[in-house]
């Protein structure tokens, strides 16, 4: 007898082939609506689902755990964050959990750079001029902005994104400068010709532009915070690819709304999809709808590695993506 296809409930559609493979190797329910599913609705999945599929937005908290039924034993998240997540209470209940890293990389990475592009080079102010119809013709002193050769690269976290993201800057001319808990290997540091800053309160008070590349975590939240983004230069740049609880989004508008930092670049937001409404009319801040990783070939990859997880679970292996502990 073939052994029982296990239930998987996937919370968000998905791309097709992904949820065709999906159908062929599991008992799979797929959210046909892509309607984000509410608290009630997770509590539903998690007590029907060997499996639970969920996206970064899907809020796996305690209480919703408590209703999980006892044949739920792995929940396999759609993404690279698990700060959606509350690990000791699935850890509590024997759930695994797995998420999908590694794939991202390169796509959040070059939309990092483009976002510090857009706001050195003021691009979409100069989009909107001309789609206003505002724009009346090239002038020597008309929509200046800051060349990128020589500035200095703050660095928030040097992982995955922040590696590929300090390869990229370098090409660009920028001196490359990091924080992180633990510091790279000789190796990396010196193939990326990178200063490692032990104190994040002095790097920031000498980079020309900030890029936050750390995940959130209990430690991480509000880690730039309305103390720390003081310490930054009035020229200075913020960048947000990450997530947006790492900075203190209010003191963040109103530093920007008294020009006392130059500009922002922020795909992620504190309170998504809310976003500080004091941000949405400023001219030097660019916005984005968390699209950092939104590319066809990344969303594919991390099926692949939710449907990889999933079957050597199964198989009673290991999975290759287990998250074992909460960082801190």
């Amino acid at each position: 007898m073939a052994p029982q296809k296990p239930v998987v409930v996937v919370s968000r559609k998905l791309p097709e082939v992904v949820e065709t493979r999906l159908m062929e190797l599991f008992d799979t329910r797929l959210n046909r609506d892509d309607k984000p599913m509410n608290a009630a609705e997770l509590k539903s999945a998690l007590k029907h689902a060997d499996v639970f599929v969920p996206t970064v937005t899907d809020r796996i908290t305690r209480e919703v755990l408590a209703e999980a039924g006892g044949q739920c034993r792995l929940i396999a998240s759609f993404g690279t964050g698990v700060d959606h997540i509350d690990l000791a209470a699935a850890r509590e209940r024997g759930i695994a959990v797995t998420n999908t890293p590694g794939v991202l990389t390169e796509d959040t990475a070059d939309m990092t750079m483009a976002l510090v592009l857009a706001v050195s080079r003021r691009l979409c102010e100069g989009e909107r001029l001309v789609r206003t119809g505002k724009w009346g013709g090239w002038g020597p002193m008309a929509m200046l902005g800051h060349r990128l050769g020589g500035k200095r690269l703050g660095i928030i976290g040097m992982g995955r994104i922040g590696t590929a993201l300090a390869r990229r800057a370098r090409g660009f001319g920028l001196s490359i400068h990091y924080h992180n808990r633990r510091r790279v290997h000789p190796e990396l540091e010196r193939g990326l010709e990178a200063t490692y800053w032990q104190s994040l309160d002095q790097m920031l008070a000498h980079m020309d532009i900030i890029s936050v590349n750390c995940p959130h975590t209990p430690a991480t939240y509000h880690l730039l915070s309305a103390r720390r983004l003081k310490l930054l230069c009035k020229h200075a740049v913020v960048v947000n690819t990450s997530r947006g609880e790492v900075i203190d989004e209010g003191a963040l508008a109103q530093m920007l709304i008294g020009g006392e930092i130059a500009g922002a670049g922020l795909d992620v937001f504190e309170h998504e999809p809310a976003i500080n409404p004091k941000l949405i009319d400023l001219p030097n801040v660019v916005l984005l709808p968390h699209m950092g990783s939104a590319t066809v070939e990344g969303r594919v990859d991390m099926g692949e590695k939710v449907i990889i997880n999933i079957k050597t679970f199964w198989d009673g292996h290991t999975p290759p993506d287990r998250v074992l502990e909460i960082e801190s």
